[in-house]
């Protein structure tokens, strides 16, 4: 039998999902049913969810599934995942709690906290076991002095890799590289291009890195 919430206050609720996880939420406003494997919970106005691992706020968050497995945030998304040390904005992410999956679309700012890299784009795709972001539309990153912009790129969160392709283009000061595909690894700042490789490269910025004269 399913049962009616309707709640207009602030509020302040747990729940003992999957591995105990605690979930916590806050907001003006809440709707919601309760049944066997349907559970569902909408929060709106300062809609805010904190857990072990991520916080999450936005104008919507609704939760539903079994033990709340999905999460969907809406309008004006902010949160921080603490375990993988990751910030973000977007307009709308959805997160699947068993999967460790999180999608996030729409004006996305990604930012890993622990390798000080920057990512913009239309959408992400963050893949917790893997430490695997896919990027897609209008996707730029910077790192230290490396401005790398795509059409769609992996970012290897762990191995510290960009592999790039559709226009690729890393620019470093004054040198310019670009090519079908780029893979940057982000700890050597080493380069590898393939395809239709073009650029430029400065006499100043190669004695810099150490591949002019002395």
């Amino acid at each position: 039998m399913k049962k009616a919430i309707f709640i207009f206050a602030t509020l302040f609720l747990c729940f003992y999902g999957f591995s105990e996880e605690v979930i916590e939420f806050f907001a003006d406003k809440m709707s919601g049913v309760t049944a066997e494997g349907a559970d569902y919970t909408k929060l709106m106005g300062n809609a805010r969810i904190k857990t072990s691992s991520m916080e999450i706020s936005a104008d919507v968050i609704e939760l539903s599934g079994q033990d709340f497995r999905y999460i969907k945030a809406q309008g004006n998304v902010e949160g921080v995942h603490n375990q993988e040390a990751m910030e973000f904005t977007c307009q709308q992410m959805d997160y699947d709690r068993i999967e460790k999956i999180a999608r996030f679309t729409e004006k996305v700012h990604l930012v890993d906290t622990s390798n000080d890299v920057t990512a913009d784009a239309e959408r992400i795709e963050y893949r917790e076991e893997e430490g695997l972001a896919l990027m897609q539309i209008n996707v730029k990153l910077l790192q230290k002095n490396n401005l790398c912009t795509c059409a769609f790129a992996t970012y290897k969160k762990k191995q510290q890799l960009l592999e790039m392709t559709g226009n690729p283009q890393i620019v470093r000061g004054e040198d310019v590289f670009r090519a079908q595909e780029i893979t940057f690894n982000m700890e050597t700042e080493a380069i590898t291009l393939d395809g239709r490789v073009s650029g430029q490269v400065t006499e100043n910025s190669s004695k810099k890195d150490g591949e002019g004269e002395p």
